[in-house]
């Protein structure tokens, strides 16, 4: 008989993280726990984080559904996909708490080369908004520490100051020693995009995320036929939850790119069928980390070791906080590692 029980977790910016919709000094996550009456001491963990005014999850009564998962939860883990499809950060987090207990509570999911610590991901380095001064110093520290692929947040200060800092970066260094990521979170209106979209192409931009609000799905298919640079859907994804409606916007939109964020689309299943459905409608894709901790951060990494992505994935978002869970993730350069001689602290 399966037990679980929960626990919140404030998480702390080592400084305020800036986008378009506002800028982030704290989040919240909450912890799930499972186990075994039988072996208690041998528990599944998995992380529930959520993203103000993004994740589906973002409601006043998380708590209540927390709650009522871990008290059902035997129905809860025979039917998540079922059950907590309008919750994808409770399904992430629990998906990942049965795949832990599942392989001794060590938070080991998905053991491969990577949690033996004999093999790395390539990711690319986040670089938040703020004056540009702030931007600056964000892209000279990520280029000191050896990162080929840089990730800008666009679109809350002045268009013609980016894309100055382009211009800059793109002086020292061509697209075929950095390449440059842009992530707008919907700023840009329709009617100006795709001028702002051949503006931003002139510096050999490897892709733009989700350039436009999602939900426009006739703009978006529009900008994405028409787009001098490859467009990549993000915030597009959420809430989409039936496989046919998935294929459906696949289709219609025919973008360059999608990317995956399990906390956000509902887990590792409903991720797998994301890639799935891009494979089969010559879409690209890469895998990107929402802001969780170290501990739904690990699951995402080891998921994603196992894709073979050759792309660098967006998984450096755990050093972002003060009061993260030490863990044995760590970062080389560009690549992010695991050290299996390193303890978990405490939850």
């Amino acid at each position: 008989m399966l037990k679980a029980d929960f626990k919140k977790h404030i998480f702390q910016f080592k400084q305020p993280g800036g986008t378009s919709r506002g800028v982030l000094h704290v989040k919240s996550s909450w912890y799930i726990r499972v186990w075994d009456e039988n072996d208690p001491a041998c528990c599944g963990i998995g992380e529930c984080s959520v993203l103000p005014g993004l994740s589906p999850d973002d409601r006043p009564d998380i708590e209540t559904k927390l709650k009522e998962v871990c008290r059902d939860i035997e129905n809860y883990a025979g039917n998540a996909s079922g059950l907590l499809a309008d919750w994808p950060a409770i399904r992430f987090a629990l998906e990942c708490a049965l795949l832990d207990l599942h392989n001794g509570g060590k938070k080991i999911v998905f053991p491969s080369a990577f949690t033996k610590g004999a093999d790395s991901i390539a990711i690319n380095g986040l670089i938040w908004m703020g004056e540009p001064e702030f931007m600056l110093k964000q892209i000279e520290t990520k280029l000191a520490n050896g990162f080929s692929c840089l990730k800008m947040k666009i679109g809350a200060i002045d268009f013609d100051q980016e894309l100055q800092i382009l211009s800059g970066i793109r002086k020292r260094f061509s697209s075929d020693e950095l390449a440059l990521r842009v992530d707008a979170n919907g700023a840009f209106q329709p009617a100006s995009c795709l001028e702002k979209l051949e503006r931003l192409a002139k510096y050999q931009i490897h892709s733009i995320e989700q350039p436009i609000m999602a939900g426009q799905w006739e703009a978006m298919a529009t900008l994405c036929e028409r787009t001098p640079l490859p467009i990549a859907l993000d915030e597009e994804l959420i809430g989409i939850v039936d496989r046919a409606e998935k294929e459906k916007m696949l289709k219609l939109i025919q973008p360059q790119y999608i990317i995956i964020k399990p906390s956000l689309t509902g887990g590792f299943q409903s991720s797998d069928e994301w890639i799935e459905l891009a494979g089969r409608n010559n879409v690209g894709w890469w895998i990107t980390s929402a802001l969780e901790g170290n501990v739904g951060l690990n699951a995402i990494a080891q998921w994603t070791f196992l894709k073979n992505n050759p792309l660098p994935q967006g998984l450096g978002t755990g050093q972002v906080f003060t009061n993260n869970i030490d863990s044995p993730l760590w970062l080389e350069g560009e690549r992010l590692k695991y050290n299996p001689a390193v303890e978990w602290a405490d939850i």
